[in-house]
């Protein structure tokens, strides 16, 4: 066991270094270093396993505290096993030979494994951690897989198949009976009858068959928040469309929530903006290639950080990088909107990451620090992103080619991030940046969108600054610039250093004048504390006007109310866990079909 859970003594205390040959050493290591793999997996299946019983138990205060639980294993048992393999070679510490040595034993110990992609990046975060390695180094991590094609190949499929019944309620009813659940079904057969309706109209609306004539779903239950989703897929003829159920649990029972059929709306619920999924992975490559086939346009990165395993997700992500740069002629550039006070921020035209680098110094108006903008990206990972964060890569000693990069973005890093970027000759090497989806900066999108699309995106807006104060966030910075349009036209929040929970903060009233001359005066004639929030004040801040403006007030004027934001601190201290549903609410069978729910 590693990490807070048990200490055990070093692998080296035993037998003692000095009389240990490379070639003992590198076994010696490379089984500490599976070991704690091992029990970095055995730890996270555990948690995981457990959103079972949190689902048929409606114990959602108990789902919050695993879900912030799980995220937090990873670095414990890595910290474990690198003081363990410090203690093991001592002063040999950092011999290449001896760690290449490791790999390839270590490469042999994870052949059987069905998670070895996991365990390869499991190695490569114990080494980058003794080395602190500028750029990659093959000999001694895996910057490749070690495999073209996966080990320990198995005829098992991730997801179970179910042929044509007599009629799609039929089907549905089967998909549902095979369910872990213990706890019931408010109505098993309303709810069946209705998602068929709901797949024969998306098999019309195709021009397909209205027959399924068989269903492929996922045997584990994906779980995140306070509901639960079947993942699959239908065919029907030469269609195929992805199939999800979404399950929720009241206290009548468990129902059927909504069903998704299409790539967007199934993306939209993986998106990068939402926190990881817990669903029982024995075979993670298999599920993530399965997943890929319902939602082609996603990366493999993102599919493995949605299942919680955020870190391979980076692994896979740096590999997308380096691939891009293999296979262009792309310059990074800076990044489209208005220039940051805390971030200097690039990207490549062809491609849709940006690179987000903390500036040495910020400018007035900023008072935070650098570390309380990482300790804001870290409350970020660890919080219900709700849809409306978006998820950030943290990356170090990143070595990039300097000609890779256009000379006027080369001049900004130079003048506001020397701390952090080191430009050589050949080499910029970035010590330290955060790596995001490309989005539309919100001020941008508004004004070169057509007047029905940028309306429906200050709608979206609102709704997203909502969203967030139900998840206990509040943006701080309303400004638009701070907001981005993602390509399903989703409004989300990616600037986060004035980001905090919103049970911290103070609402207020201004209160009334008491002269004319106050309301001249340059000062407020109110005294302002740190956490003091004025809503009334965030009209002054939208810089939206006209029919926008119209169009906002009309759906959010309560945004500028102090009673909307003391409502949801009281829910909040109360202990209301509130629900944001990952799709529309008209999506919602009981909203599509009320009568169905009328004696409900």
């Amino acid at each position: 066991m590693f990490g807070k859970t048990q200490r055990r003594d070093g692998p080296g205390t035993e037998e003692g270094t000095s009389r240990l040959t490379d070639s003992r050493l590198a076994n010696v290591g490379a089984n500490a270093v599976h070991e704690a793999f091992t029990e970095y997996q055995a730890q996270f299946k555990e948690i995981t396993d457990r959103a079972l019983c949190c689902f048929q138990g409606r114990e959602w205060r108990e789902m919050q505290s695993d879900t912030r639980a799980r995220l937090e294993i990873y670095t414990e048992i890595v910290d474990g096993v690198v003081t363990d393999i410090r203690a093991l070679l001592d002063e040999r510490e950092r011999e290449k030979l001896v760690w290449a040595s490791m790999k390839a034993v270590y490469s042999g110990l994870i052949a059987s494994r069905d998670d070895w992609e996991l365990a390869e990046t499991f190695f490569n975060s114990v080494t980058r951690r003794i080395f602190a390695t500028v750029g990659v180094d093959p000999q001694i991590e895996f910057v490749d897989t070690d495999y073209d094609t996966p080990p320990n190949q198995t005829r098992e499929t991730v997801y179970r198949s179910y042929p044509r019944a007599r009629d799609t309620a039929s089907l549905v009813r089967n998909i549902l009976d095979v369910q872990p659940f213990r706890s019931a079904y408010a109505d098993v057969d309303r709810d069946a009858r209705l998602a068929a309706r709901e797949l024969e109209e998306a098999l019309r609306n195709i021009g397909a068959l209205r027959v399924v004539e068989r269903a492929e779903i996922v045997k584990s239950v994906f779980y995140r928040g306070k509901a639960a989703y079947l993942v699959g897929r239908i065919f029907s003829g030469s269609h195929r469309l992805p199939l999800v159920l979404c399950l929720g649990h009241p206290e009548e029972g468990i129902v059927v929530d909504a069903v998704l059929m299409n790539e967007d709306d199934v993306s939209i619920l993986f998106s990068f903006a939402r926190s990881y999924f817990h669903v029982h992975t024995p075979r993670p490559y298999d599920l993530v290639q399965f997943l890929k086939s319902i939602m082609p346009r996603k990366r493999l990165a993102e599919l493995y950080i949605s299942i919680g395993y955020n870190k391979h997700g980076k692994t896979e992500l740096y590999r997308d990088i380096l691939h891009h740069l293999n296979y262009s002629q792309d310059q990074f550039e800076i990044a489209q909107g208005q220039r940051g006070m805390v971030m200097s921020v690039f990207t490549m035209p062809g491609y849709d990451l940006v690179f987000k680098i903390i500036k040495d110094e910020f400018g007035y108006p900023k008072r935070t620090t650098r570390e309380a903008v990482m300790e804001k990206y870290h409350l970020v990972f660890k919080h219900d992103r709700a849809g409306r964060l978006v998820d950030a890569q943290e990356f170090e000693h990143l070595q990039l080619a300097r000609n890779r990069f256009a000379p006027v973005l080369l001049a900004e890093l130079e003048e506001v991030a020397g701390e952090t970027v080191a430009v050589g000759e050949e080499h910029v090497i970035v010590r330290h940046a955060y790596v995001e989806r490309r989005i539309i900066p919100l001020d941008v999108y508004v004004y070169e969108a057509d007047e029905a699309a940028a309306q429906a995106a200050i709608v979206e807006y609102g709704s997203a600054v909502k969203d967030l104060a139900m998840s206990n966030i509040f943006p701080g910075d309303m400004l638009l610039k701070n907001f981005g349009v993602t390509r399903h036209r989703r409004v989300v929040f990616y600037d986060y250093d004035e980001l905090c929970l919103l049970t911290s903060c103070n609402f207020r009233k201004i209160p009334p004048a008491r002269h004319y001359e106050d309301e001249l005066a340059a000062e407020p004639w109110y005294s302002v504390n740190e956490n003091d929030v004025f809503p009334e004040q965030f009209e002054n801040f939208l810089g939206i006007h006209g029919a926008l403006r119209e169009t906002f007030m009309a759906h959010h004027a309560d945004l500028l109310d102090v009673a909307f934001w003391r409502s949801i601190q009281e829910r909040l201290e109360a202990g209301e866990i509130i629900s944001i549903i990952p799709y529309a609410e008209g999506q919602r069978l009981r909203e599509r079909y009320p009568g169905a729910f009328a004696d409900a």
